[in-house]
């Protein structure tokens, strides 16, 4: 199993960035797909996720209205549009997957069985 992060860059404060997240060795349309980014010297924070059947959740006091979370069953692939973005949204971002995750589970990092390397996300002011 294996799950491919890209798209991270520099970007400056307003810019866009869109992050890709291909997984490969599982039935991918299955499983709930998140977003997690973990800042320097910080926790690593649940950003979104969407579920098999398409329902999405986000942590809405940190994203909301500025980051979204879609994904491609075809492709295997989860995607995250990330717009306004702010130096504070500066952190690696990474992806993950699992199976079974009850909603009110959802944002807990250790519900999510396998994981991506990462994506380096660095906002200028």
């Amino acid at each position: 199993v294996q799950l491919q992060a890209s798209g991270g860059g520099l970007a400056q404060a307003g810019d866009s960035l869109r992050l890709s997240c291909a997984a490969s060795g599982i039935s991918f349309s299955r499983y709930t797909a998140g977003w997690f980014r973990q800042a320097p010297g910080k926790e690593r924070e649940f950003v979104a996720a969407i579920r098999y059947s398409g329902n999405v959740i986000t942590n809405t006091d940190a994203v909301k209205g500025r980051f979204t979370i879609s994904r491609d069953n075809a492709k295997s692939t989860v995607f995250l549009q990330m717009d306004s973005l702010r130096p504070e949204d500066t952190a690696v971002y990474y992806c993950a997957a699992g199976a079974g995750i009850i909603l009110s589970n959802i944002r807990n990092s250790r519900a999510y069985t396998y994981w991506g390397q990462g994506t380096l996300v660095t906002v200028s002011s």
